[in-house]
């Protein structure tokens, strides 16, 4: 069974170099798609590649990179504040800002995010690496897959990765449950060359999505980007043609020489003929610049409502209120709600296997007890945060207080320290700067009760 963008199997299927090959060969033929995305987003538009006109027509090649745009903007505004990932339990938390720092966890994040606008989805892999240290990156969807099985549940049986060597070669891992096989194409199929174990209770490839069909983020306004770099580049057409058209001369026969005067000093002076009979006026097609502007204006609102991205560089945005500018962010917001679901139950997973590796040293099921916080990069009012924050104190914890506000990159780290500065305002005057004995300093604490 096969979907158009997942690779589904049977449940009972084991993985030989027949499945393998019929795997990589699924995978190939989401290529296309993928370098039409790419190049979407690269800039590499179908009007770079379209026929030539004639020598004698303009013909410019105009590219406005709305998809690169909404990638970015969408990107910007779901992932510009990086994820806050938190625990009640003291060690777990270390444990996971050690690991989130080690791998640049916030940029693998920022990766994984827009590859999912991109492409509809993408790759995480886990790994230990020689520190025997978990290692965190992501992967393109060019070269990885994930092969799900048939169930409702649709779980993840192999994790696949693959390249072509120097020889022009395929070779990579596929990855199960418990082992990570080596395999090289050779003439007579596909041959596993080693085979070790990973570790984790699990595929050590994570596949994250942009939503559940796997569509990119500016893939159903292909069509129109497309169109409106089309109209755009026709408008810069006819531009050229005013700009270099014909002159028309009825009624006189002019010499080469005089053709020249009038092309250099611009200058018409017909003496000596019938002025009556002589037309002399610029060849010009006729006009269409309203039709024009009305297409090109239409086709650019088209794309900022069907892909759901605000236009935050229109003139009128940033001088809207609060309550109107939620509204023009509404659809935007909804469709960073879809992806911060998906994404939750991605970053669940990573921190499931990576809570059950044997050095890890903590209860398999503690990643339940994790905590992301998602903030959406928008410009920050912090007097707001600050009079909310304030407002909640009796109401909630500490920490939920804390987590309005955007200053505030890491909740515990601030607790804290907020805890020494009570700490140390506790203490007599001067304690703090004692560098005595313990015994010294309780006896200095006995004289200053008997004065």
């Amino acid at each position: 069974m096969e979907s158009d963008r997942k690779i589904i199997i049977a449940g009972d299927a084991e993985m030989t170099a027949e499945l393998l090959a019929e795997c990589i060969e699924r995978h190939k033929k989401m290529q296309g798609r993928y370098k039409r995305l790419h190049e979407m987003y690269s800039g590499k538009h179908p009007i770079l590649v379209q026929r030539n006109k004639e020598p004698f027509k303009p013909d410019n090649r105009l590219v406005v990179n709305f998809a690169k745009y909404i990638v970015d903007t969408i990107n910007g505004y779901f992932m510009g504040v990086p994820v806050k990932t938190t625990h009640d339990d003291e060690t777990i938390a270390e444990q996971i800002e050690f690991i989130q720092q080690y791998n640049n966890q916030d940029d693998v994040n920022a990766e994984l995010s827009k590859l999912c606008s991109i492409f509809g989805h993408a790759y995480e892999l886990l790994f230990v690496d020689e520190e025997a240290q978990v290692g965190v990156t992501f992967v393109d969807p060019r070269q990885a897959f994930v092969v799900y099985d048939d169930s409702i549940v649709s779980r993840p049986l192999f994790g696949v990765r693959y390249f072509k060597n120097t020889e022009n070669k395929i070779e990579g891992t596929y990855s199960d449950a418990f082992h990570i096989h080596y395999f090289i194409e050779t003439d007579d199929g596909y041959v596993v060359t080693e085979t070790v174990p990973h570790f984790f209770d699990g595929v050590p490839l994570i596949e994250y999505v942009e939503n559940e069909e796997r569509m990119g983020a500016f893939e159903q306004v292909e069509t129109l980007v497309n169109a409106y770099n089309k109209a755009i580049s026709e408008k810069a057409n006819d531009v050229d043609y005013y700009a270099d058209a014909y002159l028309k001369v009825l009624g006189a026969e002019l010499e080469d020489k005089t053709l020249t005067t009038l092309r250099d000093n611009r200058i018409i002076n017909m003496s000596g003929m019938d002025s009556d009979k002589i037309v002399v006026e610029f060849l010009a097609k006729p006009e269409a610049d309203t039709t024009q502007e009305n297409l090109i204006n239409r086709i650019e609102r088209l794309i900022y409502q069907m892909s759901m991205v605000a236009n935050i560089n229109d003139e009128n945005f940033g001088t809207s209120s609060g309550i109107a500018m939620r509204y023009k962010l509404q659809s935007m917001s909804n469709m960073a709600n879809v992806k911060e679901r998906k994404f939750t139950a991605g970053m669940n997973r990573r921190w499931r296997m990576i809570m059950s590796l044997p050095n890890i040293h903590v209860d398999a099921d503690a990643w339940m007890g994790l905590n992301y916080q998602f903030t959406r990069n928008l410009p920050a009012n912090i007097l707001e945060e600050a009079q909310v924050a304030g407002q909640l104190s009796g109401i909630v914890s500490e920490q939920t207080q804390l987590k309005v506000l955007s200053i505030v990159d890491n909740v515990k780290e601030e607790m804290d320290r907020k805890e020494e500065e009570a700490e140390s305002r506790a203490l007599p005057y001067g304690f703090e700067e004692s560098h005595g004995t313990q015994e010294e300093e309780e006896s200095l604490m006995d004289e200053d009760a008997d004065a």
